[in-house]
This record gives structure tokens, C-alpha cells and sequence, in this order.
């Protein structure tokens, strides 16, 4: 069953692959946890073969996923399959507040919980990511200043209070990492480098197939790495952060006196139609990120630098200079340089990681039938 959750959807032979099983008794647990509603099957085709597709059963109930963006909410619910099955996004005040933020979300769900005729006890656990750096273990945002209006703030327990369900919460560029490790563009390595560029800078590794969280949930936070000791002044408190360069107030700032007044999709569609500031724009963000994340690489050595968020909509234009700082700056292998990757699940991707936090949760504390 934790094999099955954590794929979402696997053939009985992958499961004889993954469990170390034989096909035989693989096939015969399948069938009795299919016929007491644990499991079910559906036909499918691999590689022109027949094939029995095993996911879990809509019946074990269903976890939320929420993702806390700089402006925005996104909220989806899933079965114990991980199959999304409804999925809602709205704005937020930039400034908005922790209470308000999380009165929302959980109004959201209960509306989504009725919207699917579930009852409210069909909910199992709820995963939350934030913008901010997260100790895991309480739910709390550990940088002050970081995310103004929600320092101090129990997320676990002010959502709790309204659902009574167990919560988790964890950094938005480590769910990331955490759902294209699972279920996207680093599915079956071990070791992957995440960096999520958008209007801010993140990022989330793993190791040995585990999140790494570090003291204080900063592990990772390639955001705030020096580029310029003596550069600009960063939101964290320090000066010549890298986000200090390749954030969106920073491109768009570059911007302002030729092109006037964009948002961070302007220059990406008028870079990718040819506009020679915007592309210009980009690709030194991807020199940039390209020195952080070589640093990063010689840290830590992944198999795979998988890069996300809005700005790796720009594709080549940013990966490309990217590509080739990391291999020029990183220390020369037999192995080969390390693999710079789009992420495939894009603006997805952080709610797809509290939906896999979330039922990860469910399943240690019992509620899909497998314990720790």
C-alpha cells in the first residue's frame, strides 16, 4: 500500500519491482486488498502488453492540498490515489494576513469536501506550503519578516481547530522538489536539486529519496546564497542575495525605463517572441542562477537539477545559460555534468507536494491502514 501511494499508480509488475516481491504473491495481496475495498484495479497497456493498474480506493477517503502563494491560494483535494479530483485557485492581497489566509483555505475545502458529495470525515489530512522557510515539526516559519502577517502563527493547529484533522507544512520550493521527485520531471532518482524561480527564488532538495530540512528548514534556500557582498539590500536582511538579482522586482526593474511597465508574464512572452531587452533580461538571470546552483551541485552532488516555477515557462532562454555555467563551474566528472531539466508538473507542482505531504501524513497516523 505505501508503495502504491507514494507511485499514486503502479502495474502489478512495477509493484513486484518496487516490493521486491514475486508476481505471484504481488498479485494475490492485490487481490485481497482489492476485494475488502483497500485497493483497486482497472485494465491498462504497457509497452503494447496487458497490463493491471493498481491505485487506491476512492473509499479510504480523501486529503487537501494547499498552496499559499506571494498573491495567490491555490486549494485541491485528492483521493487516496493521488488523483486530483477538484482543484481551485484565487487571488490574495500581497500583504494579506495569516488568520484571513487560512480562514479562506479552510472555508475552501469544506465547500470542495461538499461540492464532491463527501462527507466531512472523508477528509484525512491537509498539507500546506508557504513562501517562507518552515520547521516541519511544528508548522511554524522560523525567518522573521520573511512572510509579513505570519510570523509566530500555528498553522497546524488554527487549521486543525476548524477541520480536526492532522496537518503538515512545509516550504513551497521543497514540496515542489518532494512532487517532481515523486511524480514528475525527477521521478525515480535519488538525489535532486529543485529550483523554483518565480517572483521570488527557492529551492529544495533530496536526498536519499528523503526532503532535506536542515536545523531550521532553511536547507536549501538558494535564494538567499551571496552573489555581491556589497549589492543590493535583501528581504531576508543581508545584501547581494541572489533573489536580489533574479526576482521579479529585479528583471522587472532592469525593464522599467525601456519598456515601461510589465509583469513578470510580459517578459516571458515578449522574450520568447524575440524581444531582445527581455531575452537579454533572462538569460543573465540564467548566468546567475546558473553560479548558485553550480555552488549548490558541488555541495551536494545530484543526479538531477530540475528547474520550476513561472520563469522556467521561458524555456531555453533562461535554461540555457543556466545549463552552461553549471557545467563549466561544477567539478568535472566521469558521471558526466549534472542534467538541467524543466520541471513537468509547472504551476502544480507545490500543491502537488502538500497533496503527497498530506497523505504521507494520513498514512502514518493509520488512516489509510498502513503505520509507521
Amino acid at each position: 500500500m505505501s508503495a502504491v501511494q507514494r507511485r499514486g499508480s503502479i502495474t502489478q509488475i512495477e509493484l513486484a519491482g518496487v516490493t521486491g516481491l514475486s508476481p505471484a504473491t504481488v498479485s494475490n495481496i492485490v487481490k485481497e486488498l482489492t476485494a475488502v475495498g483497500v485497493l483497486h484495479t482497472s485494465p491498462a497497456t504497457r509497452s503494447g502488453r496487458r497490463a493491471l493498474q493498481v491505485t487506491l480506493a476512492r473509499s479510504l477517503g480523501l486529503v487537501a492540498g494547499v498552496h499559499f502563494g506571494i498573491r495567490s491560494l491555490r486549494v485541491a483535494l485528492a483521493d487516496a490515489s493521488m488523483q486530483v479530483l477538484t482543484d481551485l485557485s484565487m487571488p490574495l492581497a500581497p500583504d494579506h494576513r495569516a488568520d484571513a489566509g487560512l480562514r479562506r483555505a479552510t472555508m475552501l475545502i469544506m465547500e470542495m469536501v461538499e461540492s464532491l458529495d463527501a462527507r466531512p470525515d472523508e477528509l484525512l489530512a491537509v498539507g500546506v506550503c508557504l513562501p517562507a522557510p518552515v520547521d516541519h515539526r511544528t508548522g511554524r516559519i522560523t525567518t522573521v519578516g520573511m512572510l509579513r502577517g505570519w510570523d509566530g502563527t500555528p498553522v497546524p493547529e488554527v487549521i486543525a481547530d476548524d477541520l480536526d484533522v492532522p496537518v503538515s507544512v512545509d516550504n513551497d520550493a521543497n514540496l515542489g522538489a518532494l512532487a517532481e521527485t515523486r511524480f514528475g520531471a525527477a521521478a525515480g532518482r535519488d538525489s535532486v536539486a529543485y529550483l523554483r524561480v518565480s517572483h521570488r527564488v527557492g529551492g529544495g532538495l533530496v536526498l536519499g529519496g528523503q526532503l532535506v530540512h536542515g536545523r531550521a528548514g532553511g536547507a536549501g534556500e538558494i535564494g538567499h546564497v551571496t552573489v555581491d557582498a556589497n549589492g543590493p539590500i535583501c528581504r531576508c536582511g543581508n545584501r547581494g542575495c541572489l533573489e536580489t538579482f533574479v526576482g521579479a522586482p529585479a528583471l522587472l526593474g532592469m525593464l522599467a525605463a525601456s519598456h515601461g511597465h510589465l509583469t513578470l508574464r510580459d517578459i516571458i512572452t515578449r522574450a520568447t517572441d524575440g524581444d531582445p531587452g527581455c531575452r537579454r533580461v533572462l538569460s543573465d538571470a540564467g548566468q546567475h542562477l546558473g553560479v548558485a546552483a553550480a555552488n549548490l551541485c558541488n555541495l551536494v552532488d545530484p543526479e538531477i537539477l530540475v528547474v520550476g516555477g513561472q520563469l522556467a515557462e521561458a524555456g531555453d532562454i533562461l535554461l540555457g545559460p543556466l545549463r552552461t555555467v553549471v557545467e563549466q563551474r561544477t567539478m568535472p566528472s566521469t558521471a558526466g555534468p549534472v542534467e538541467v531539466v524543466t520541471a513537468q508538473l509547472g504551476a502544480t507542482a507545490e500543491v502537488r507536494g502538500a497533496l503527497a505531504i498530506a497523505l504521507d501524513t494520513a498514512r502514518v497516523n493509520g488512516a489509510l491502514g498502513v503505520s509507521a
